[in-house]
C-alpha cells in the first residue's frame, strides 16, 4: 500500500511540476499563436502556427520590421498580428500608395499590393508603435481608430518562427529595408 501511495504521489508531483513549468513558459518565455485571417499575406497565411517570443521585450524595446502579436485595443481579449512600421518618435505618413518613415519612403518588397489611402503625417507617441498588416488593403491596423497606435503594454511578443504547416517551417526574419 505504501509503495502505491508513493508511486501515485510521484505521478501527482510530476504532473504539478509539469503544469507549473508550462504556465511559466507560456507566461514569460514563449507561446504558440495561430494566424487568423489574411492581413499578413504574403508573409503569413491563415491557419499557420507560430512561436511567439515573450522574453526579448523584457530586455529591449520592439523594433521596426518585427512582426508582433498584441492585444486588440478595442477588445483586449482578441489578439492581432502585424508588422511594426514606426517606433516611438518616428513620423509616419502614407501618400500616393507609399509609406514614409521620417520623410523617407519605405521600400517594401514584402508586400504585393500598394497601400491605398492617405494617412498622416503623425508622430508615433512615447511607448507606442505604428503597425500595419502586410496585406495592406485587407488589414485593420494603426491607420484605423479602433487600433490606432499600439501601446507597449498591449504587445505580447514577437513572432520568431513558423512551425506549421511543415513545408513552411522556418524563422521569421525582418526585411532588409528595416536595417536602418
Amino acid at each position: 500500500m505504501a509503495a502505491e501511495k508513493s508511486a501515485l504521489r510521484e505521478y501527482l508531483e510530476a504532473f504539478v511540476i509539469a503544469v507549473v513549468l508550462a504556465l511559466f513558459i507560456i507566461t514569460f518565455i514563449a507561446q504558440s499563436f495561430i494566424v487568423q485571417g489574411r492581413s499578413m499575406e504574403p508573409t503569413l497565411f491563415d491557419g499557420e502556427r507560430l512561436l511567439v517570443d515573450k522574453l526579448t521585450y523584457r530586455f529591449r524595446p520592439p523594433r521596426a520590421g518585427e512582426i508582433v502579436v498584441f492585444r486588440y485595443p478595442a477588445d483586449p481579449s482578441r489578439k492581432f498580428i502585424k508588422r511594426i512600421i514606426g517606433v516611438p518618435g518616428d513620423e509616419i505618413m502614407i501618400r500616393d500608395t507609399v509609406v514614409y518613415v521620417n520623410g523617407k519612403p519605405l521600400k517594401e518588397d514584402y508586400i504585393t499590393a500598394p497601400t491605398y489611402g492617405d494617412w498622416g503625417p503623425r508622430k508615433v507617441p512615447r511607448n507606442s508603435y505604428f503597425v500595419l498588416g502586410d496585406n495592406r488593403n485587407n488589414s485593420d491596423d494603426s491607420r484605423f481608430p479602433d487600433v490606432g497606435f499600439v501601446g507597449r503594454e498591449l504587445i505580447m511578443g514577437r513572432a520568431v518562427a513558423r512551425y506549421w504547416p511543415l513545408p513552411a517551417i522556418g524563422i521569421i526574419g525582418i526585411p532588409e529595408t528595416f536595417s536602418r
